[in-house]
């Protein structure tokens, strides 16, 4: 597996992009003369969203100001958005709740931008931050910096992972505003609008056109083994490490990214998914013969690192490792539909072979 082989993410032209975002961002410091250099996209990263990197000279009354930025942009129609709706004000009210509610390094939002006559979608500008991240393409199973560290690397790694979860699961959610975290669906409890959220997801992406016997099992299993709730905390939604941006010479957090998919649930959602993304990787590796990393990030040292820092043992964490493989299939979907779409890939017969853990998720359901 190369980066060759990296999917296109979106139709916008970049070159226009940056003219057009000089233009606004003179406008935002009051300096016609503001420019922008260094503007690119990174790679190895995820398709939800697009992501640009830069860096922007002003002048003010203090002097010239230089920072180095991120644009995240809200995808366009055309492109086949992963999810129905993109709330980027969701994802700046969570990194600043996260930012002054704990001590998890989240970069600083600088300004969101909601009209769409400026870029032809929403976007909100922050802070750059120095780092590295455990790549998603080619993932990091195959090889780099992860896969070359020390056992006692990975194991610091995995534990300071496991500690933003438990960090931002403390936040004392009784005295904050947490509307815009809530689910607008059916269900008594956050789990259960949690879950009712994800089936409305999955009813979007297939529409009347497909069902995915793998999806239509694993929904069945949930609810037929629905857990006890435990209390419920913010929700980072898409927790992993590939969402984590390390130290150039550390295995410490520099900064949280992705609150796309924050939300109001038990923490052990956030766990589940820890889990089971790592374990999709891993199961991609072994398919093509690679060693990966079969004793990192498993369901024993996530729930063990877990209750050292925060004395509460994880529940029930084979049941949100399932609910994390649907949740993750439900997003492959549609993910196909975006490469058929940019014409890398088509649908056959077999609709399940778009899920590439598809028997990963049938054996964790039949407990083998």
């Amino acid at each position: 597996m190369t980066a060759d082989l990296e999917p296109q993410r979106t139709s916008l032209d970049v070159e226009e992009i940056r003219s057009q975002l000089i233009t606004w961002l003179q406008g935002k410091v009051s300096d016609g003369n503001a420019m922008i250099s260094d503007f690119r996209r990174p790679s190895g990263s995820g398709m939800s969203s697009e992501t640009l990197l830069f860096s922007a000279t002003w002048e003010t009354e203090q002097g010239q100001q230089h920072s180095n930025l991120v644009a995240r942009l809200a995808p366009t129609d055309q492109d086949i958005p992963v999810f129905p709706s993109y709330n980027l004000s969701l994802q700046v009210e969570a990194m600043r709740l996260v930012e002054t509610q704990t001590k998890i390094p989240v970069p600083r939002t600088l300004w969101l931008e909601e009209a769409t006559n400026v870029l032809g979608v929403p976007f909100f500008v922050m802070e750059q931050i120095i780092g590295r991240v455990p790549a998603d393409i080619p993932p990091y199973v195959f090889g780099g910096w992860l896969l070359d560290a020390e056992k006692e690397e990975r194991s610091a790694l995995e534990r300071s992972a496991v500690n933003i979860i438990a960090e931002i699961s403390q936040i004392n959610l009784s005295e904050i505003d947490t509307s815009f975290l809530e689910f607008e669906t059916t269900g008594e409890t956050p789990l259960e609008r949690h879950f009712s959220n994800q089936m409305n997801y999955y009813s979007w992406v297939v529409g009347d056109q497909r069902q995915h016997p793998v999806i239509e099992a694993a929904t069945v299993w949930l609810k037929n083994n629905w857990p006890d709730e435990s209390e419920t905390v913010l929700s980072w939604g898409d927790a992993r490490i590939g969402n984590i941006m390390f130290g150039m010479n550390t295995f410490q957090p520099t900064a949280v990214l992705d609150w796309e998919m924050a939300g109001l649930a038990p923490v052990e959602v956030d766990l589940g998914w820890m889990i089971f993304l790592h374990k999709f990787f891993q199961n991609i590796a072994e398919e093509f013969e690679f060693d990966g990393m079969p004793q990192f990030m498993n369901s024993e040292k996530v729930s063990t690192y877990f209750t050292e820092i925060t004395g509460k043992i994880p529940e029930d964490l084979l049941w949100f490792e399932i609910y994390a493989g649907m949740r993750h299939a439900i997003i492959m979907s549609r993910i196909n539909d975006r490469s058929v779409h940019f014409g890398e890939a088509e649908w056959t017969d077999d609709v399940d072979s778009a899920i590439p853990h598809r028997n990963l998720l049938w054996s964790m359901m039949s407990g083998s």
